[in-house]
């Protein structure tokens, strides 16, 4: 369960990957990757980064614009969130309905917001993506230049530049053209959006105190590392004074992890049902939390009513419409014994599945009705 400094920042890699996952299953680790790991995406700057905050933006080389009017350079007085992201990236697709929310508050305020697609596995897939998002997504989109490089122009001179090895990644450029903020989109607070565009965010300032918070949790992530637990948990106390009050749920996660490492499973789980319960609306992040309770073969104590708890919240968030929480639900269901109840939402499962997802969730039903928990997941 040791996640090492790299893997913290390959959000997209999918925290735990087999052969037999499914869509919604990568889909929903990558729920719990986005808000697990958002606080190690605060801090990964390196070193060996050219790009930094404080720094002069590097030029726009876009490719084909999807949507909106294209961007050709920076304009003065005006402030840019350019976000880097992929259709296949699940925690991506979480971010976006927040993305497009600070779109439509700060799009009459100078600020405009500029979806940068990178890393794409087929780029005739983004089109399709932005239409089927509609209302979700209505900032502007474009594609990378690839004409002389197959990585893209823009992910060479901006997220290799600033040594960023994960999506979704933005950039917060101010009004004179200066990177003010880098970062998990879902880390940008607006108060710091109001003060770039008042001319008052000191990006200088900025840079310096996220230098102190790298330096600061990278000796959480070398304590992991070593499995030094203990060391690890007084790292974390240690690091959490240097970051933003509003900003330290973003470590819960991190904590969490390391509790479960420690197997001090009480307060794991109290922990677990505290950071649920102040994220009650996130569905994704809801289903992840249970998911892993039911399902993460290092936990040797697992608490099948928490996770029962958290994926109602999570089913009463997406309102019993979501396939995926229905199958960890009902997962969970047949773990506690409660087998005719596990069928019938298995049975809603495979009703509301997409077919990326439909055979799986059949197979699993199969089992439910044979009395057998589905292996291999």
């Amino acid at each position: 369960m040791v996640e090492s400094h790299a893997v913290v920042y390959r959000v997209c890699a999918a925290f735990r990957i087999a052969q037999q996952m499914t869509m919604k299953k990568i889909l929903l680790n990558g729920a719990l990757t986005l808000l697990a790991f958002a606080a190690g995406r605060m801090f990964s700057h390196a070193a060996s980064a050219t790009l930094n905050r404080g720094d002069p933006a590097p030029k726009l080389q876009t490719g084909t614009w999807v949507q909106g009017e294209p961007v050709k350079d920076f304009e003065k007085g005006k402030a840019y969130i350019v976000e880097f992201w992929a259709t296949w990236c699940g925690p991506c697709r979480v971010s976006i309905p927040h993305l497009n929310e600070i779109h439509n508050k700060f799009k009459d305020k100078n600020l405009v917001v500029i979806g940068q697609d990178c890393s794409e596995r087929d780029d005739a897939l983004v089109a399709p993506f932005v239409t089927k998002m509609a209302d979700k997504m209505t900032y502007r989109v474009a594609l990378d230049d690839k004409s002389s490089s197959e990585k893209g122009a823009m992910a060479q001179t901006w997220m290799q530049a600033a040594n960023q090895n994960g999506i979704p990644t933005a950039f917060l450029v101010d009004t004179k053209g200066t990177i003010a903020w880098i970062g998990h989109p879902m880390n940008l607070k607006e108060h710091i959006i109001e003060d770039v565009l008042a001319d008052k965010f000191d990006a200088k300032k900025a840079a310096a105190e996220a230098k102190q918070q790298e330096e600061a949790m990278s000796k959480v992530f070398a304590a992991m590392q070593k499995k030094d637990w203990n060391g690890a948990e007084t790292a974390l106390n240690d690091a959490e004074k240097t970051i933003p009050a509003e900003e330290r749920d973003n470590l819960d996660q991190v904590r969490l992890s390391i509790l479960f490492n420690k197997r001090d499973y009480l307060a794991a789980y109290k922990l677990m049902d505290r950071f649920s319960e102040a994220h009650k609306d996130n569905a994704d992040l809801q289903n992840a939390l249970a998911w892993r309770i039911a399902t993460d073969k290092q936990i040797e104590d697992r608490n099948l009513d928490v996770a029962e708890k958290i994926a109602n919240r999570g089913n009463e968030a997406a309102k019993g419409k979501d396939a995926g929480i229905l199958d960890t639900l009902a997962r969970i269901k047949f773990m506690q014994g409660k087998k005719d109840e596990a069928i019938e939402l298995q049975q809603k499962a495979v009703e509301l599945a997409e077919a990326d997802s439909q055979t799986q969730f059949k197979k699993v039903l199969e089992s439910y009705r044979k009395g057998k928990l589905p292996q291999g997941e």
